[in-house]
């Protein structure tokens, strides 16, 4: 089964972690430096929040998690087959997690995410940038999670 993924940049981490706890009755399940997330089942979504300097407050992205590879590659599938342009990343290391993803943007600009995450990582990590072949406004959004 999928899960929602929400990606909000926050001004201030620790307040904003007071308020989602707040908001949905529970901690986040992984608290770092500049880093928090809730994988929370009602309502089923992936909220991450992050503090990087090098993004503006806001939502940065949405996305869909999925359980499996096999659910990864039906949803990069689908996309691919409305005629959108994704960009692939496999064992790529992001918000403390290593995953395989693929990124479209959609008609109205917004970023979506699908992934599929095997694994923790140490570091908030960075994703690689992406190649020529896919539009200057994405290469500006290349790095991880934003």
């Amino acid at each position: 089964m999928k899960r929602l993924h929400l990606h909000i940049a926050v001004e201030d981490l620790d307040r904003s972690i007071g308020f989602y706890s707040t908001l949905f009755g529970a901690q986040p399940s992984v608290v770092k430096d500049d880093y928090a997330k809730w994988m929370l089942e009602d309502p089923r979504v992936n909220l991450a929040i992050s503090q990087r300097d090098r993004v503006a407050a806001g939502v940065d992205h949405v996305g869909v998690q999925a359980e499996t590879a096999a659910e990864l590659a039906e949803m990069a599938t689908r996309l691919k087959a409305a005629g959108e342009t994704t960009f692939d990343q496999e064992a790529t290391t992001c918000c403390y997690a290593k995953s395989d993803k693929s990124w479209v943007t959609d008609p109205s600009g917004v970023r979506w995410e699908t992934f599929h995450t095997f694994g923790e990582a140490t570091t908030y990590g960075e994703d690689e940038v992406l190649p020529a072949a896919v539009s200057a406004a994405d290469v500006a959004k290349a790095s991880c999670c934003g």
